[in-house]
């Protein structure tokens, strides 16, 4: 692995020449162009305010402590750290079988097609955070303090994480066309699996057995998500327990899908 994070890193201008070329054949023949990383999940987050927030009560309200009335900003965060995340995971899964001519004539590490599709998405990501914090200084919840660290080590994680399953996924799909269908369905149940739309304290609570609850928080997401969101709401950090299982969940990831996507390569390359 040591050797392939060098190689990716010698081969670092052409994942960049990658990112950017998505971006641009992306947005291209778009109107408001990168405006759209923005008016996406905006939207979806004002219609999931209007259903939670307003149509069924207060009840995620009522869960975020002090922050009674900045469910919007706990939602929009979530939802934009999920965007990035729904987005790399869907597109790193057809990085290759998308790509199999330039993959076949370009003589550069193939890591660089799925894990072009992790930064691509996280430069929109990074779109988003001004709006972040702007919705922070309305709603009173924009702290300069200790808090503000969560932002780096939640985007750390989730690009280990998303790295490591871009690049199982990105494989194996070459081999087994049948994953990009299952994905469809997996990113569906992995979104109402993490707590996006509601907080998790609501889920701890809750009447379901404790296997459950300890099963739920093995998601690797859970936590990412709690350390997006403690950097407004600070109660809402994750305990040792659960950073502990995140990080080591996202760090075994990432090395178990570079060893599957390197064994696999010569399989991959003949069959693309």
């Amino acid at each position: 692995m040591t050797s392939s994070v060098m190689t990716l890193w010698d081969n670092r201008n052409a994942l960049r020449l990658l990112v950017r070329r998505d971006l641009a054949v992306k947005y291209q023949q778009s109107f408001l162009g990168y405006l759209w990383s923005l008016i996406e999940p905006l939207g979806v987050a004002g219609i999931y305010w209007f259903v939670f927030g307003v149509l069924y009560g207060t009840q995620s309200n009522r869960h975020l402590g002090s922050a009674d009335n900045s469910y919007p900003l706990y939602l929009i965060t979530g939802i934009f750290a999920w965007s990035w995340a729904n987005a790399a995971m869907g597109e790193a899964t057809s990085a290759l079988t998308g790509q199999a001519r330039l993959i076949t004539t370009m003589k550069v590490a193939r890591e660089v097609f799925p894990i072009g599709r992790v930064v691509g998405r996280f430069a929109e990501f990074l779109a988003g955070v001004p709006i972040l914090i702007i919705l922070a200084l309305f709603f009173g919840e924009l702290h300069f303090d200790w808090q503000l660290l969560a932002l780096p080590l939640a985007v750390l994680l989730q690009t280990v994480f998303l790295t490591g399953l871009a690049l199982l996924l990105s494989s194996l799909n070459v081999l087994l066309r049948d994953v990009e269908k299952l994905m469809r369905l997996g990113l569906r149940l992995l979104f109402y699996a993490t707590p996006i739309i509601y907080p998790l304290t609501l889920v701890r609570s809750s009447g379901m057995p404790g296997w459950v609850k300890t099963a739920y928080e093995l998601n690797p997401l859970v936590g990412i998500m709690e350390l997006y969101h403690a950097v407004w709401y600070p109660d809402m950090f994750p305990n040792a327990q659960l950073l502990g299982v995140t990080a080591g969940a996202s760090v075994v990831l990432l090395i178990g899908g570079w060893w599957v996507f390197r064994r696999l390569e010569p399989a991959v390359l003949k069959e693309l």
